[in-house]
């Protein structure tokens, strides 16, 4: 019974990582889970005490159990089983798809994730590249009823607008985003998951897999989630505010029920004196093709000339960033009256444009290119209610902070006259003046 026994060396190691796995599940993995959701748990009661719109406890479901709620959802069952009808497979095989495409868009929010790191790094990464100055949105919240659902709708102007609005409303919510597929590399696109992003394939034409998607918008708007969308579908090429596609819209509209909750909207309109990826919006929209990607190597060396130029002292290396909120549109308010889709679809995009801030680059980008001195476009500019981020200096510093940056970005010379070829980049920036004062685009 006590004798000796010899055991290859291989074996022993494969007992000794078995039982250190089964301890780990069995021991280690419960004690810390449990450590970590009484610190979660504290961690959301202090963060809700400062929130005007609270974390709700359904957000802090795990994500597992997000997956396998939605996947038998009826609605989710009812189409696996007409696609499973449709296409002639296996309801399992459906299922399965279904499920894949499931995990594909749930999201694993993290309040220690959320609220500890990332609206931190937001904060820091806005001040890196802005002056960021911002209209109060606390108003806005505050009109909203506590039961309602908010969405916040924005023009789409740089991926910069993931960060700024992130900080921006930090101390009033949590917000749910739709991510583009662009971020679905790792580590970021668990980070993003943390976040509370789920993540959408634009353009995707299986009907199984828009269905699923719908669901989950539908189900997390009916439990409150606070989210943020961007209706255009994506960056906008021209600078100008476009119309909006229906897609995630269309989800919220056949999703509310008179009997539940309300769906408020929120304008919000954001502006940039420097949109990092402009020389690529603006290529893409001449070739016609959204099939655009900024060179590894390109974005690297423009991270280095920016840790440079920190290090040396400079602060507001590209100028002013700028939100403006608009006052909440009602879901319920606009179907009780009659309204269609297209219609509040079209409304909420007119109020978003309505909200654009206007800041000192767009603004002498537009004098230039209209030949209108700057004070007289101001005057009309405030006449047809134009929302105005000037400097504290007023004309004369929007003036000369404006011509500094487009000299810099080689959009005029050092006399001031317009760089004949780089008067599409000068275009894009006089875009959202142009557009609020009702002229053509170019």
């Amino acid at each position: 019974m006590f004798s000796t026994v010899e055991i290859p060396v291989w074996l022993l190691v494969v007992a000794g990582v078995l039982a250190a796995i089964a301890a780990l599940e069995r021991i280690i993995g419960p004690g810390l889970r449990w450590l970590m959701r009484g610190r979660v748990e504290r961690v959301v009661a202090r963060v809700n005490a400062r929130l005007d719109r609270k974390i709700e406890p359904f957000k802090l479901m795990s994500r597992r159990d997000w997956v396998v709620r939605l996947l038998y959802d009826p609605a989710v069952l009812e189409a696996v089983a007409d696609h499973a009808a449709e296409t002639g497979v296996p309801g399992e095989v459906a299922l399965e798809k279904a499920r894949a495409y499931a995990r594909e868009i749930v999201p694993g929010f993290s309040a220690l994730i959320y609220f500890g790191f990332a609206t931190r790094a937001a904060r820091w990464l806005s001040a890196v590249f802005f002056r960021v100055r911002v209209g109060k949105v606390a108003g806005e919240l505050a009109a909203v009823a506590p039961d309602a659902s908010v969405v916040f709708v924005m023009n789409h102007r740089s991926n910069m607008d993931y960060v700024l609005v992130t900080w921006l409303v930090a101390g009033r919510t949590a917000i749910s985003y739709a991510v583009g597929e662009w971020a679905r590399v790792w580590p970021l696109s668990a980070l993003i998951r943390a976040m509370g992003a789920y993540f959408i394939r634009r353009g995707n034409h299986d009907a199984l897999y828009r269905r699923v998607l719908a669901r989950y918008v539908q189900m997390a708007t009916e439990k409150g989630t606070v989210q943020a969308v961007f209706p255009e579908g994506g960056l906008s090429l021209d600078g100008r505010v476009g119309p909006a596609k229906l897609g995630l819209l269309s989800y919220l509209w056949a999703g509310w029920r008179p009997e539940g909750r309300d769906i408020v909207f929120i304008p919000v309109g954001l502006a940039y004196d420097r949109v990092l990826e402009d020389a690529l919006l603006v290529k893409a929209g001449r070739s016609g093709t959204r099939r655009f990607r900024p060179r590894l190597g390109r974005v690297l060396w423009e991270a280095l000339r920016v840790a440079i130029k920190r290090a040396g002292g400079r602060k507001f290396l590209f100028g002013t960033a700028a939100a403006s909120f608009g006052a909440p549109m009602s879901l319920r308010d606009w179907r009780a009256a009659g309204g269609d889709l297209d219609g509040f679809a079209t409304r909420l995009m007119a109020e978003v444009e309505a909200v654009v801030p206007m800041l000192p680059v767009p603004l002498m980008a537009a004098s230039l290119t209209e030949g209108i001195a700057l004070a007289d476009l101001v005057a009309r500019l405030r006449a047809a209610g134009a929302v105005l981020r000037l400097p504290p200096g007023g004309l004369a510093q929007a003036e000369a902070e404006g011509m500094a940056m487009l000299r810099l970005r080689g959009l005029v010379d050092a006399t001031g006259a317009i760089v004949p070829d780089r008067l599409d980049l000068l275009a894009f920036y006089a875009a959202p003046v142009r557009q609020r004062l009702g002229l053509a685009a170019r």
